[in-house]
C-alpha cells in the first residue's frame, strides 16, 4: 500500500503531458519541460523555423533536446513499485481503484478507466474506446489544430514583414516630401526677399525724387515770398511818406507791384501720382511670383521623381 502512494503521489511527475502514458526516452527542452522523444518529434515536425512548448508554448528557434537522467530515474523508480504488484503491466498507469491497468477512455468523462470501470454502472451507458485509440483520434485532431495554427503564425508574420517594408517605404516619400518642402520655402523666402529688395528701391527712388521736387519748390517758393515781403514792406513805407515824396518815386513802386504775380494753385505733381499709381497698379509682383511657382512646381515634380526612383 505503502508503494502504491508513493507511485500516486508522482504520478503527474512521471507522465508525458502529450501521450500522457510513462516517459520513454525522456528529454527536456529549453524552457524546462520534459516529453517523450517520439512525442516531442512528432510535435515539432522536421520543418518547422521556430519550436514551441507544447505546454507552455514559449518558442525557441534550435532543437535542443536534452536528456534529464534525473526525473528518468524516478520513472524507473515508480515503474519499479508498481512491477512487484504483478498489477501494471510496463509503461502503462493502473486505475487506483481497481489496480487495472487504464486500457480504456470515456468519451463522455473524458478519462482514461480499466476493463472493471466499463461495467460499473458509472461507465455501463458511456461511450468508451481504447485509450490508444482515444488518443490517437485526440492527437489527430490536435495535429491539425497545429497546422492550421502554424499556417496562421507563418501568415501573421509575413503580414508583418510586409506592414515593416512597407511603413519604411513610406516613411522614405515622407523624408523626400519634407525636403522638397523646406527647399521649397528657402527658395519661395529667397524669392521673395530679392523681389521686396528691388521694389523697394524703386520706391524708395521715387520717394526721394518727391522730397527733391518739394525741396525745390521750397526753396523757389521761399525766394518769391522774401522778394514779396521786400516789396510789401517798401510799399508800406512809400505809403506813409508825406505827399511830395510819395509822388517822386511812387510811378517806380506802382510798376513794381503790378508786375508782382498772383499766388499760384497748390502744386500738383501729376506725373510723379500717375507713377505711383501705376506702380500700385502693375501686375509685375504677381507674375513674377506665378511664374516662379511654376517653375518650382516643375523642379519639385523632378526631385520627387527622383527622391522616389531611389526608394
Amino acid at each position: 500500500m505503502a508503494a502504491r502512494d508513493v507511485a500516486g503521489s508522482f504520478q503527474e511527475e512521471v507522465t508525458c503531458p502529450v501521450c500522457l502514458e510513462y516517459f520513454t526516452e525522456l528529454v527536456s527542452i529549453e524552457c524546462g519541460h520534459s516529453f517523450c522523444r517520439a512525442c516531442i518529434s512528432q510535435c515539432w515536425g522536421e520543418s518547422e523555423p521556430n519550436f514551441s512548448c507544447p505546454q507552455c508554448r514559449a518558442t525557441t528557434r534550435q532543437r535542443n533536446l536534452r536528456p534529464n537522467r534525473q526525473l528518468g530515474n524516478l520513472v524507473e523508480l515508480l515503474k519499479g513499485l508498481r512491477v512487484p504488484a504483478g498489477l501494471e503491466p510496463e509503461g502503462q498507469r493502473v486505475c487506483e481503484r481497481h489496480q487495472e491497468a487504464l486500457k480504456l477512455f470515456c468519451q463522455e468523462d473524458q478519462s482514461p478507466i480499466c476493463v472493471i470501470c466499463r461495467e460499473s454502472q458509472a461507465h455501463r451507458t458511456h461511450t468508451v474506446v481504447p485509450v490508444e485509440e482515444a488518443a490517437q483520434e485526440y492527437r489527430e485532431q490536435l495535429l491539425s489544430h497545429l497546422q492550421r495554427l502554424r499556417e496562421q503564425r507563418e501568415e501573421l508574420v509575413g503580414l508583418k514583414s510586409a506592414w515593416a517594408e512597407e511603413s519604411e517605404r513610406l516613411q522614405r516619400q515622407t523624408a523626400v516630401e519634407r525636403q522638397l518642402v523646406t527647399w521649397e520655402c528657402q527658395r519661395l523666402r529667397r524669392f521673395l526677399a530679392e523681389r521686396e529688395r528691388l521694389l523697394l528701391a524703386r520706391l524708395g527712388e521715387l520717394a526721394r525724387e518727391i522730397g527733391q521736387r518739394e525741396e525745390e519748390n521750397a526753396t523757389r517758393l521761399g525766394e518769391e515770398i522774401s522778394q514779396l515781403s521786400a516789396l510789401i514792406t517798401e510799399l508800406e513805407g512809400t505809403c506813409q511818406q508825406p505827399a511830395l515824396e510819395l509822388l517822386q518815386g511812387v510811378r517806380s513802386s506802382v510798376s513794381r507791384a503790378e508786375k508782382a504775380t498772383s499766388p499760384r494753385p497748390a502744386p500738383k505733381c501729376p506725373e510723379l501720382e500717375q507713377r505711383i499709381r501705376d506702380f500700385a497698379g502693375e501686375p509685375r509682383l504677381q507674375e513674377a511670383v506665378t511664374g516662379f511657382l511654376e517653375s518650382l512646381a516643375a523642379e519639385r515634380g523632378l526631385g520627387r521623381a527622383r527622391g522616389f526612383a531611389g526608394n
